[in-house]
């Protein structure tokens, strides 16, 4: 376990809370001291749900834990069945309670509640959120499955599917599931069973009389499928339909194992016109950093590469229990796979690469910022405005055009970076008139420049009109930039302006140089151009 300042995943029982708020009808009863109970924030704010997660927490102090902290979990338990009365539930213990073993699955055992109870194992030490998650539905799923259910002879029927993996908190899964809908209804095809999102227990036991599954976020649903597989006999269509070339392979994949015909599948998207247009060409080869989880980085990369003529430089994943997925996408793209849950080796990465256009969580988008570097979001972990009051999938057709206006966005396109360049000694597009919108009256800029590591976050005020001053990666003093030698740093594009402004201060220290004149800048170009 490591402590840190962000983090991708939170503990299992995070995982377990988010399977909880996203059914009707269950309800978690958590063994949590008074400092756990945060995780109501990250629904009720951060999801913008209108009700609170179905979680009762035993919330034990300090002063408890000299007492019978069972007898606490236990009364804790009997009010939550008498208050709100759920169908089934679900108990276990968070990551500090974990220390105590006050063992929540045989004490509510001991209770004989009237519904099924469902303990969980999850050890907060060695796991995480995602995982918790995927432990938390594959157990209620096996304990409350009816087994002996089958599906109905196909005559006069249409096929039906389960749709499994989306849960609360998950990125633009609302949205998925509603685009994913309509497309099987257009081919013939009905939704049995959407869960764990909108599902109760009730539906949960019915689950097998599916014709087959449909997993639209493995890192969710793997396992469950899995046991369905063998328990059922129902069949799995494992493509994941992020992008056009994705839900073309996912439309046929379907066709095969429901029997349909793939020509009936609606077909909307714009995403084909746009490559075909000369518009495209403006963003051919823009140099792409991809980071998320393994389901959507994978997805990312192969939206980027082959329908948006993107060139990817770096591909990594924060999930170790899908590594080899995304070592084997990698291999396709020529580059080196990035697994870490340490945000600081992601930012070192980026620094390194000095792409064009970042894609990953809001963890990247933070980086991003501070490289200066544009960016868009593929992927959870995300933050409040990563789910949107407009419908906005990023999966099917119409998640296919989402994906294209949402990385489009953020870029500076191929006229754009010509006019700015052609006009940016004009008073109005130079870089020290700082932004329009926030209004002719501020006071100018200093010269800015993307932050890499070899920088403090921008030159110190009154840069234009004298020398500045910039910190080495080791903080001392790397040279003084005369005034002449910013303005043609400027010259160079913005998007490796960066690299050369590091280059020629890593040359100037090497040279034991403590002034960065227009011949140091012409020197520096020359020596890396070798």
């Amino acid at each position: 376990m490591q402590l840190t300042v962000w983090t991708y995943e939170g503990p299992p029982h995070v995982g377990a809370m988010r399977i909880a708020t996203a059914m009707e009808g269950l309800h978690y009863v958590l063994h949590a001291p008074q400092g756990d109970t945060y995780a109501d924030l990250l629904f009720t704010m951060i999801e913008r749900r209108g009700k609170r997660p179905p979680v009762t927490y035993t919330t034990f102090q300090a002063r408890d834990l000299g007492k019978d902290t069972a007898e606490l979990f236990q009364t804790a338990a009997r009010e939550a069945y008498a208050r709100y009365q759920p169908q089934a539930m679900i108990v276990g213990a968070s990551c500090t309670a974990e220390l105590i073993q006050d063992d929540p699955a045989g004490l509510t055992d001991a209770m004989r509640l009237p519904i099924p109870v469902i303990p969980l194992e999850l050890p907060s030490y060695q796991r995480k959120e995602n995982w918790g998650a995927a432990e938390t539905f594959y157990q209620i799923v096996r304990k409350l499955a009816d087994k002996d259910l089958r599906p109905a002879p196909r005559e006069n029927r249409r096929p039906r599917a389960n749709l499994l993996g989306p849960t609360a908190l998950g990125f633009r899964h609302r949205d998925d599931i509603i685009e994913i809908t309509r497309l099987l209804d257009s081919m013939g095809i009905d939704v049995h069973l959407t869960a764990p999102l909108g599902a109760s227990p009730a539906d949960i036991v019915r689950i097998g009389e599916a014709d087959f599954n449909i997993l639209l976020y493995p890192e969710i649903g793997d396992t469950t499928v899995r046991w369905l597989e063998k328990t059922f006999g129902q069949k799995t269509v494992r493509t994941v339909p992020i992008g056009y070339g994705a839900t073309k392979d996912f439309i046929r994949e379907v066709a095969a194992i429901a029997g349909v015909d793939a020509a009936l599948a609606l077909d909307d998207s714009r995403l084909p016109w746009w490559s075909r247009s000369v518009d495209s060409t403006y963003l051919t080869a823009k140099r792409v950093f991809i980071f998320g989880d393994a389901t959507h980085a994978i997805a990312a990369a192969r939206v980027a590469r082959d329908e948006l003529g993107f060139t990817v430089v770096g591909l990594g994943c924060y999930n170790r229990e899908f590594a080899r997925d995304l070592r084997d996408a990698a291999k396709l793209y020529g580059v080196e796979p990035l697994i870490t849950d340490d945000y600081l080796e992601v930012e070192d990465a980026i620094a390194a690469l000095q792409p064009e256009l970042v894609l990953g969580t809001q963890m990247e988008r933070h980086i991003a910022k501070r490289l200066r570097i544009p960016c868009a979001v593929i992927s959870a972990p995300v933050h409040v405005q990563d789910f949107p009051a407009r419908y906005s999938p990023q999966m099917g057709f119409e998640g296919a055009n989402v994906l294209f206006d949402t990385w489009v966005h953020p870029l500076v396109m191929g006229l754009e970076e010509h006019l700015l360049t052609m006009f940016r000694d004009d008073f109005e597009f130079s870089d020290s008139a700082g932004a329009s919108h926030l209004g002719h009256g501020r006071v100018a800029l200093a010269t800015p420049s993307p932050f890499v590591p070899s920088e403090v976050e921008g030159p110190i005020p009154g840069a234009a009109e004298s020398p500045s001053t910039t910190l080495g990666t080791n903080g001392g003093l790397n040279g003084v930039w005369s005034a002449e030698a910013e303005k043609e740093l400027l010259k160079i594009p913005f998007f490796v302006r960066g690299k050369a402004r590091r280059n020629t201060e890593r040359f100037a220290t090497e040279q034991g140089l403590a002034a960065i004149t227009l011949e140091t800048l012409y020197d520096a170009k020359a020596h890396y151009a070798r």
